[in-house]
């Protein structure tokens, strides 16, 4: 059995090899790692043009919204707050463009931390810019920190994860108002939304922890399977 083709977005960062420092194109090799295993062709998806993102998709049968640098306040209509690292603002164009062909194609999607705000506002959603404030704590944003995620059991997610996960996932960002189509499937024990599912598409799943990292092998067997 041939193996899907699944895109994974990257970034634009200087880079050191031998002598020489240049900008490259880089996607930690976790997520190309977790794709092979999984029993896909994994091929990095360089942030160019944003109008390119359509032929892109057409030569996808998959595709994995890597995690990354907060998204830019602009991109749905907020105030950049201070405390945000500055955005990348040729990456969120790219990458929204491409999830909307995606969605729009039918393309099976994993967003993953970045990537899963990333598809909340291709869908027209928006984001808390910086969560401590809105919380009053800063429990997401620690590093190393574990924490419980609640897991509807009749979603996608549920059936690759179960109902209960526990998860190391810091971020100073979440979902505020969901996109169109989107449903929120997964809760921190504080209410804030930990994965997001779009109804009516063969398989388009959010989450905001990292899955890559050794222990969500189950939902790149679920993305590299809906996208045969």
């Amino acid at each position: 059995m041939s193996r899907p083709l699944i895109g994974i977005t990257a970034y634009f960062e200087a880079a050191r090899w031998s002598d020489w420092v240049r900008e490259a194109v880089l996607s930690p090799p976790a997520y190309a790692k977790a794709v092979g295993k999984a029993g896909g062709a994994p091929v990095v998806l360089p942030p160019l043009d944003p109008h390119a993102a359509a032929d892109y998709v057409r030569g996808l049968r998959g595709l994995v919204l890597a995690g990354g640098v907060e998204v830019g306040a602009a991109a749905y209509g907020g105030e950049q707050d201070e405390r945000v690292p500055a955005a990348q603002d040729h990456r969120d164009s790219f990458e929204l463009a491409l999830a909307r062909a995606a969605v729009e194609a039918g393309v099976p999607i994993l967003a993953i931390a970045r990537g899963m705000h990333v598809l909340n506002v291709a869908q027209g959603g928006t984001l808390i810019p910086w969560l401590p404030g809105s919380l009053g704590h800063e429990r997401h944003g620690k590093p190393g920190t574990e924490h419980v995620i609640q897991v509807s059991v009749s979603s996608k997610l549920g059936k690759a994860v179960g109902d209960r996960v526990e998860v190391v996932a810091p971020h100073v960002q979440s979902v505020r108002r969901l996109g169109g189509g989107l449903l929120a499937v997964a809760w921190a024990d504080d209410q804030i939304v930990e994965g997001v599912e779009l109804q009516g598409h063969r398989f388009a799943v959010g989450v905001q922890w990292h899955p890559e990292r050794g222990t969500g092998a189950a939902l790149f067997d679920a993305l590299v399977e809906a996208a045969r």
